[in-house]
């Protein structure tokens, strides 16, 4: 796992703001997520493919980055405990089991993304 802030990602205006501490030209996974209280993501009886239903959380051969847009967390990476709060990116590197867990008085906002050689399917080039 690696910490940054987001003032420490450097002033990037061609390819994504990531691209500095993250391989791929493109991010071509993501979304945004709004924690409930504790809520601990990817938890036993996840079945998505980077889970084994048992509560463990790995990417065999890319990397998750979270940023804490507001409230406070922490990323648990192979069971150590990492305080994260508003401004906090986070990059996951493959083969690390990890899960973000919200603080229970004031639980994080955060975006979650990938990169990768191709653009997402959603942007669909118009050719002509």
């Amino acid at each position: 796992m690696k910490q940054y802030r987001l003032k420490d990602l450097g002033d990037v205006r061609d390819g994504h703001f990531l691209r500095n501490i993250l391989k791929g030209t493109y991010l071509c996974q993501g979304g945004v997520s709004y924690k409930k209280p504790n809520q601990r993501t990817h938890d036993k009886g996840c079945t998505c493919s980077a889970c084994d239903g048992q509560g463990h959380h790995i990417h065999a051969d890319d990397c998750e980055v979270f940023v804490i847009l507001q409230g406070k967390g922490v990323m648990q990476v192979n069971g150590v405990n990492h305080p994260l709060t508003t401004g906090d990116v986070v990059v996951c590197e493959p083969g690390e089991d990890h899960h973000l867990v919200a603080d229970a008085d004031d639980p994080c906002v955060n975006l979650w993304l990938h990169a990768g050689p191709h653009r997402h399917p959603d942007q669909g080039l118009i050719s002509g």
